[in-house]
């Protein structure tokens, strides 16, 4: 078996999010996500972030947690509410004192603070005033980015200004799964532009706050196949990559919209038939790719992409099967490894640049045994399955530059509450008690062998 050593320079880390894991929120202005989870039906058991992890008032023993697995870097998210109850105008100064005291705390550890400004938690005053759809949303962010790195400009030095953007507007505005709710497919792709033209424009301002700061955008990219050899799923297929990677990879590579995937917006009705899309103005596009440092990619799964345009006995018959129930996670989303090192290369031939994995992991219930040690196998063989396909990325000439496993802690996982855990640390939610799983026992391993360890003890 070959050494399967990473690069000196390799970059091992952790990630959360802001409403996942902190709590307080008489510390903050009210988010899109307090609002949604207190509407019937739409997260799972009526849970809510209110208490989440109360990482803001125990982030120093989580930042122990953090030294204990040797860690270079933790990526983090503010609470743009914290900060800026309304979204725009008051700064709410105690906001900014706890992310000073985190990022002080990071440092004074040895650990690099990886800020992201936005992951999801959009106050709900600018949701009220149109939210995403909203061009006016575009400028509130700046203003955001502008306050946050004048404040921490002189200790962070890596910045990513989005999370997901695909999550943000297609399951925010398109299909209602995730707050605002909203179900309106224009409105979806003018979110989408808003967010990614507000990335642009905060890019320059990120860096004139930071000097010699490191700024991205992290994506959630799904490498996908067609369930057979027809025609039909081969067409479904490329519009799936359309949807879901080019849509956002494109733009921010200087290449516009995909023009096959405009064709078919056209066709649903999502914009008009002829002319420019409605929310492009002059300028915008430029803006968008604004030259950056890295890409940030959050991987979990492949898609297996089959036509609905035919009935099915018309369609040819599957050539890649449907997941088995067995090889998927708890939340049903199938394990492929294969699928980030195709992913990996796919980028480096069509999109080269710097990447990091800023996220990756698995939902498993399992919890802690009659001796209170967590024998969580399954996500265990999980990091170990994904991190080889890193491995075998750099080797064939991927720049992968760093890996943050998702999560560091299990938390609150949007539309399902707290019934998916994803963390290398096991939440008690009731007493906030914290065991690091026999997971994150191995994840420290390989951090500090920066290497590959195949045991499974």
């Amino acid at each position: 078996m070959p050494d399967q050593s990473f690069p000196e320079s390799f970059l091992w880390g952790a990630a959360t999010s802001s409403f996942q894991i902190e709590g307080d929120p008489e510390g903050r202005g009210h988010s899109i996500w307090d609002t949604f989870c207190r509407q019937p039906g739409k997260v799972l058991g009526r849970d809510t972030g209110d208490v989440a992890c109360e990482h803001v008032a125990r982030y120093r023993d989580d930042v122990q947690l953090l030294k204990r697995f040797g860690v270079g870097a933790y990526r983090f998210s503010v609470a743009w509410p914290r900060v800026m109850p309304f979204g725009e105008g008051e700064v709410n100064e105690a906001g900014l004192d706890f992310y000073d005291r985190l990022v002080d705390e990071l440092l004074a550890q040895g650990i690099d603070p990886w800020v992201t400004l936005y992951h999801w938690d959009l106050p709900q005053s600018l949701q009220d005033r149109g939210g995403w759809p909203a061009r006016r949303t575009v400028d509130a962010f700046v203003r955001f980015a502008d306050v946050m790195s004048r404040r921490l400009g002189d200790r962070v030095g890596n910045w990513i200004t989005h999370n997901e953007p695909w999550c943000v507007a297609i399951l925010g505005y398109q299909t209602g799964l995730h707050a605002p709710g909203w179900k309106d497919p224009a409105a979806a792709l003018a979110a989408a532009h808003h967010v990614l033209l507000s990335h642009g424009q905060a890019v320059p301002v990120i860096r004139a706050n930071a000097p010699g700061a490191r700024v991205g955008i992290t994506l959630n990219l799904v490498p996908s196949v067609a369930a057979s050899n027809s025609e039909a799923d081969h067409l479904a297929n490329q519009q799936f990559d359309g949807h879901f990677n080019r849509w956002f990879l494109d733009p921010l590579a200087g290449r516009g919209y995909p023009a096959d995937q405009i064709e078919h917006y056209r066709h649903q009705g999502f914009v008009p038939a002829v002319g420019p899309l409605p929310f492009v103005q002059e300028g915008d596009l430029e803006t968008i790719a604004a030259p950056t440092d890295f890409l940030g990619i959050n991987y979990y799964s492949r898609g297996i992409i089959r036509s609905d345009a035919l009935p099915e006995e018309a369609n040819a018959p599957r050539s890649v099967p449907e997941p088995a129930k067995d090889s998927c996670t708890d939340i049903g989303w199938e394990v492929w490894p294969d699928g980030l090192h195709d992913l990996l290369t796919r980028l480096r031939d069509d999109y080269p640049q710097p990447i990091y994995i800023t996220e990756n992991g698995a939902a498993y219930s399992t919890g802690p045994d009659d001796d209170g040690v967590v024998r969580d196998r399954k996500r265990q063989a999980y990091l170990e399955g994904h991190l080889d396909a890193c491995w075998r990325a750099i080797r064939d000439g991927v720049d992968l530059q760093g890996y943050f496993v998702w999560s560091l802690m299990d938390n609150f996982e949007w539309q399902e509450g707290y019934s998916q855990r994803f963390g290398v640390v096991w939440v008690d939610f009731e007493t906030q008690e914290r065991v690091i799983k026999e997971s994150g026992h191995y994840y420290a391993r390989v951090v500090k062998q920066n290497a590959l360890d195949g045991s499974t003890s």
